[in-house]
């Protein structure tokens, strides 16, 4: 049974909805799982209620905080980030760069590492966010899975071969492409992979 983490940062819940379902996804595929959010940076003080943001954060409050260990524990890891100007949300950058004392270790060599992304449009920078995520992981020394096109759901959900990428509707938290499917082969394929 492979172990695997989850760790996503999401604002508006796009990125929250595709972790869970990664999670579900992977548990009943008899991996053990852990879901973990990074730490928010922004200040949540004056967050509008009944905003997407608002709702997010009420939906993740029992969420556990990312630790490094959390990627030390695991085989596999899917890292989810929202996009931002063709690069990783801020708050996924500052965990990544807490990683340096388990990384100096070695204790990411080998771990097989997947991606998601989402932004509002199609041609937001979801595929250079990927690619920024996989950067980071062959500093790790990770091992990278990609879709590539290895399911018709890759292809109905964008045709992006780095990993699912979402397209999130009206500034909230529905999403416009069908990524479910390729959510799903995606997270079944990483496991595979690293139990192989």
């Amino acid at each position: 049974m492979s172990k695997l983490t989850i760790v996503y940062y999401s604002q508006t819940g796009v990125n929250l909805k595709m972790a869970k379902l990664a999670a579900k996804t992977a548990q009943e595929y008899g991996a053990e799982v852990r879901l973990r959010r990074v730490k928010e940076l922004r200040d949540t003080s004056n967050v509008t209620a009944d905003s997407p943001w608002a709702k997010k954060i009420e939906a993740e409050k029992d969420i556990e905080i990312a630790t490094p260990e959390d990627l030390v524990w695991a085989d596999a890891i899917i890292i989810s980030s929202p996009t931002r100007f063709g690069n990783i949300a801020s708050q996924m950058k500052n965990f990544i760069d807490s990683l340096g004392a388990v990384w100096s270790k070695g204790q990411l060599v080998n771990k097989y590492v997947t991606a998601f992304s989402s932004s509002q449009n199609a041609n937001g920078g979801q595929e250079s966010t990927i690619k920024t995520i996989y950067t980071s992981a062959m500093h790790w020394g990770s091992i990278i899975v990609p879709t590539g096109f290895t399911d018709d759901s890759i292809y109905a959900q964008g045709g992006n071969p780095y990993g699912v990428s979402a397209t999130q509707k009206d500034n909230d938290d529905i999403i416009e492409n069908d990524v479910e499917n390729a959510i799903i082969h995606q997270t079944k394929r990483l496991l595979d992979v690293a139990s192989n």
